[in-house]
Order: C-alpha cells, then structure tokens, then sequence
C-alpha cells in the first residue's frame, strides 16, 4: 500500500475519531449529524481500503505472471495495514494465559499507535469495576501504564479486597443441571441393643394367654431415621465494567484486572450468599435462614462468651450427631474474644506473642466479614456442600449498546452454582452479646 493512501485512510479515521471522542468526553450519545459524518468518513476510509487492496491484488498477478512487480510479503501487507480493518482478538482466555494468548497479542496488534481504531471489533470468550476504565488519567487505566515496576501487578491486593475465607470450609461438588434434589437428615433414633436367644416360637403379646413377651421372643428393637427431600437450583452471579478500548491497548496489567477484581467480586458476593441469602428470587438460601439450623442464646447473668461458644459446641456435637470444624466470627467479635481477660489483666489466650494459630475450645478460627457482628457459627461446615455448575467466566465486546462506535468494550463476568445442607442440626448460631 502506497504511504499517501495510508495516509489519506489515517485521516478519514482520525477524522471519525475525533467526532466520537467530542461525544465521550460530554458523556452523551452521537448526534444524528455526528453518526452521519462518522458514516462519510469511514465510507470514504473502506473505499480506499478497497481501492489498496484491489491494486495490491493487481500487483501480486503481475508478479506471479513473471512481470518482475514484486509485491511485499504478508507481515508487511498486515503491518501497513490499518488497525480499523484488522480482525478483532476471538477465544480470549483468563489469567496468564489470556496475557499470553495469541488472541490477545493479535488483539493489541490492531493498534501500532496505541489506539483502537473505530471499526476495531473485540470479542473474546470466556474478562469480571463498575466505573468506565479509561486510559487518560491517572486514576483509571491511565495509572495502569507505569514507567517504573511499582504498579499494581506488584501488589498482592490493589483492589482493597476483603480476605475470603467460608467457601473452602464446605464440601466442594459438582453439577451439569441446573436443578439439584437431596437428602437431608432431620433426626435419628438409635435402638440398638443386646438381644438374648429367642426362647418361644409364640407370638409376641404380654405373655399371657397364648403369647410370648418380647424378651422370650428375642425380638430385636427397631432405630429409624427421618428423612426429607430438598431442591434446589443453581443461581447466576454476575458483574460488568465498562473499559475503552484505548486502556485495554495501553493497560499491561489486565491480567490483575482479570483475576484480582472481576473474580473477587463473585466469589465475595457468593460468600455472603452462603450465610445471609434470603432464599428469594435469584438468591441462595443462606445458612441464617435455613430451616433446622440450632441457635444458642446470648451470655446471661453470671455467663461470658467463652460459656456460650462451648455450649453451642456441645450441640453441634449432640445434637447435630456431628463432629464441629471450626467456628467463624467477624473479625470485630473474634478480636472482643482475644482481648477478654481475667481478673488479674491477663490474656485468657495467648497474648499479643502468641505464635500459634487462631483456635476457641480445639478448634480453628475462621474470621469473615460474611458473618453479622454480634454472632458467630461453630459447625461441622462439611454438612454444607457447594455444587459447581459453571466456574467463574469473563468475556468481552463491543456489541453492548452504541459501545462499537463510541470505542468502548463491556466486560462481563460470572458464575453459577447451587448451595444446600445435608444436615441443618450440624450448624449452630451463636448469639454473642
């Protein structure tokens, strides 16, 4: 492609550029006369195009004719080519691999001056921030082009993200429907005892006229269960930000962005799911309002919560047939509980030189936000079980209202899972105050 058509299909775009722009700064949508000069400009843009392409076409015979026209090869033709006439990326993957994936380098490759073109299409299959990314400040993607490694890919949490902690404690299954029916145990009854050799063929009866009592008849006792058939389904957690596609050319820290935030963001929302879900609509049945879950009341007079914690062990323990795995709190409770002391000033627990890890009565402590300040759970978490339908996904387009004329990319992410408990009596709440 000759420089001067080059030129001259950079102008139209520019010029088709700039009209969009003028829109996005304002925060509005084009006007009927702006959509009809972006249309003119990038007419007159896909005709030259056109024109280059019919010409290099012509070239190209002339040479395999043997006219001794040589034509320049492949990597050049798509060097010199536009970035508005490229393909766009396809098959994104998350994570490192979507940072090094060919889709994504091919994608960054439509832009050799560090821009999207107007008619660049993006779209990527299984990228989850709620205010439009952009790269010409500081702080949005702007601060994300770094001159020195001191950016966000170095930091363990840019985001301020609260420490996750609940899901590892249930059981982890899996599923490809989105109904799931089970079994829970509400009870059982446990008859079993020694049992001497029958003695009389009679039948039983009290012993008298003609009958024989249940010992002589060496009649076994009967234990029992009671069963009940629950359901439930799989719910959608889901997010979405706006980025330009100017910050996803400049941005060399998506793979933070992918895997920090959008991810983050499900699997806070699950957790909190897990205990507060209201059950209703498109919300999981949390565990504060499942049916059969024990309860143990707030320290009265003459109690503190080292009495209450131990007692709702013991039901868990007794009552729950279970054997419990560790408590939760909010870090505020669990901080209130470290700092009790005795009479005489001293730590009931380890002090502030305690080396071991966080435990109340043999068991671990877990610390979550998820969890109300004001109570706590101990339980044998395993009885909560987690069915996987669909891991966490992120995708990207451009396909998301006017975002292909206005340079803009939608970037969804989510997941679906379902959440149920095989045996409620296996969780207590505590009431701490």
């Amino acid at each position: 492609m000759r420089r001067s058509t080059r030129e001259a299909i950079l102008i139209e775009i520019k010029a088709a550029e700039a009209i969009a722009e003028v829109a996005e700064r304002e925060d509005r949508d084009l006007t009927g006369e702006e959509r009809g000069k972006v249309t003119e400009h990038l007419t007159k843009a896909d005709v030259l195009q056109k024109q280059a392409e019919e010409a290099g076409a012509a070239l190209k015979m002339l040479a395999d004719l043997g006219h001794g026209v040589e034509t320049p090869p492949d990597d050049d033709r798509q060097r010199d080519t536009p970035s508005l006439f490229r393909p766009g990326a396809k098959n994104m993957t998350v994570g490192q691999a979507y940072v090094d994936s060919h889709e994504y380098k091919a994608m960054l490759a439509q832009a050799p001056d560090g821009r999207f073109g107007e008619k660049s299409r993006i779209s990527s299959a299984p990228f989850g921030v709620k205010t439009l990314i952009t790269g010409l400040s500081d702080s949005s993607a702007g601060a994300l082009v770094a001159p020195q490694p001191y950016g966000l890919v170095n930091a363990a949490d840019p985001f301020m993200a609260r420490p996750l902690t609940i899901r590892q404690l249930f059981s982890a299954g899996a599923t490809t429907s989105d109904s799931i029916e089970y079994v829970r145990v509400l009870s059982s009854t446990n008859n079993a005892a020694p049992v001497p050799e029958a003695i009389s063929t009679l039948p039983v009866g009290s012993g008298t006229g003609g009958t024989a009592t249940v010992v002589d008849a060496g009649v076994k006792p009967e234990s029992g269960m009671v069963f009940e058939k629950a359901s439930t389904t799989v719910k959608t957690i889901a997010h979405w930000i706006p980025a330009t596609k100017r910050s996803l050319s400049d941005a060399a820290q998506v793979r933070t962005l992918i895997d920090t935030f959008l991810r983050y963001g499900l699997e806070e929302e699950f957790e909190d799911q897990l205990i507060t879900g209201s059950g209703t609509g498109e919300n999981f049945l949390g565990l504060n309002l499942t049916s059969g879950v024990q309860t143990q009341v707030a320290p009265v007079t003459n109690e503190d919560v080292f009495t209450v914690t131990r007692r709702a062990r013991r039901k868990v323990r007794v009552g729950g047939r279970a054997i419990p795995t560790a408590f939760v709190f909010n870090p505020i409770d669990w901080e209130n509980i470290e700092l009790t002391r005795d009479t005489n000033k001293q730590f009931y627990g380890g002090g502030p030189f305690a080396q071991a890890p966080n435990t109340l009565w043999g068991l671990p402590v877990v610390e979550s936000e998820a969890v109300a300040a004001g109570t706590g759970w101990v339980a044998d978490w395993r009885m909560g079980i987690i069915w996987d339908r669909e891991q966490a996904s992120i995708q990207a387009s451009d396909s998301h209202q006017d975002y292909f004329i206005r340079n803009l990319v939608a970037i969804l992410a989510e997941q679906r899972a379902g959440f149920g408990v095989l045996r409620p009596a296996a969780f207590c709440k505590i009431a701490l105050v």
